[in-house]
């Protein structure tokens, strides 16, 4: 447990950080959209970049484990809105709600701390997630959420509209051309190489810090004090009932044959176990949705991630490597 809790504590201690700083304004609310703009378009994408050239095509595309992740994440979406829509919370809140319950912050926390935590075979299927998530459940849910004000334009155009906002990230780009760079066997010039190293070294400390400023300014801009019923219960189904999906499907796929090594099952259950993603906050916002909800679980389930991932990467018997 003290292995795991020297790995655990720095990244999540950096989120409070980022939080405390905006707080206190020591760094400034105006200076929130510009940081996340950095970690998301610069440093972000330069690790996935490191990272798909040194993973094999076949562990940033496994099958098995988009199959196993994204059953269980539709499960999660289902569940979560067919738990909380009604009077209260309209198609859209619902919607969102889903999406924060079935999508981890994969991208700014999973991929640093579970290679940290498992060494860098990790990268390739939290990866795998990391684009499924991007690509179906983030897509999925928006779609979604603009039926509620779709004004007779349909599921159709809700849906081609919250894949072109998928497929305009720039994380699954860096993923793809780190990728086609290690299938070609191509390497960066020098001078290229050592910009794009430094940018990559700073996306995690850097990521972790703004998780925590985002959450303060969302939670600053929530429109009304939102209810604890309202939104716990789906900070308690990121951070436990979709976890235990993917470990059970991923069992059950394992008893039937399926090539999916208890590695990789290990993985995608702390994947599925990491707190929701921050940025869905700023989707909210902009789609109009209750940001003061997400937020709020959000928030919730970083701080009790804290100790839920943790016992949870115990269990598994996690070495840190």
């Amino acid at each position: 447990m003290q292995a795991i809790l020297a790995v655990t504590v720095p990244f999540f201690a950096l989120v409070l950080c980022g939080w405390l700083a905006a707080r206190q304004r020591v760094l400034p609310e105006s200076a929130v959209p510009g940081l996340n703009g950095f970690v998301l378009f610069f440093a972000l994408p330069c690790m996935l970049f490191r990272f798909g050239t040194a993973t094999p095509l076949r562990d940033l595309l496994n099958p098995v484990v988009l199959g196993v992740y994204l059953l269980a994440a539709l499960i999660v979406v289902a569940l979560t809105v067919g738990l909380t829509l009604g009077a209260r919370v309209h198609l859209q809140d619902a919607a969102f709600g889903a999406l924060v319950a079935a999508f981890p912050n994969s991208g700014f926390m999973g991929v640093p701390l579970l290679v940290a935590l498992l060494g860098r075979a990790a990268a390739g299927p939290v990866i795998c997630s990391l684009l499924a998530d991007l690509f179906v459940t983030s897509s999925l849910c928006i779609g979604l959420a603009q039926l509620h004000g779709a004004a007779g334009q349909g599921a159709r155009v809700a849906m081609l509209r919250a894949l072109r906002g998928a497929v305009s990230n720039p994380l699954p780009w860096a993923i793809a051309l780190g990728a086609l760079f290690s299938v070609a066997g191509w390497t960066l010039p020098g001078p290229l190489g050592t910009a794009v190293g430094m940018l990559a070294d700073a996306a995690t400390p850097v990521a972790l810090f703004t998780i925590g400023a985002v959450l303060w300014r969302s939670g600053r801009h929530a429109a009304h004090r939102t209810p604890l019923a309202a939104y716990l219960p789906v900070a308690v189904i990121k951070l436990f009932v979709h976890p235990l999906l993917v470990l059970a499907l991923g069992a059950a796929a394992r008893a039937l044959g399926a090539p999916l090594s208890a590695f990789q099952l290990t993985v995608l259950t702390l994947a599925a176990a990491l707190p929701s993603a921050s940025n869905v906050s700023l989707l909210a916002e902009r789609y109009g949705a209750d940001n003061g909800r997400i937020a709020r679980i959000i928030m919730s389930s970083t701080v009790g991630a804290f100790a839920s991932f943790t016992l949870l990467a115990w269990a598994f018997g996690v070495q840190p490597r």
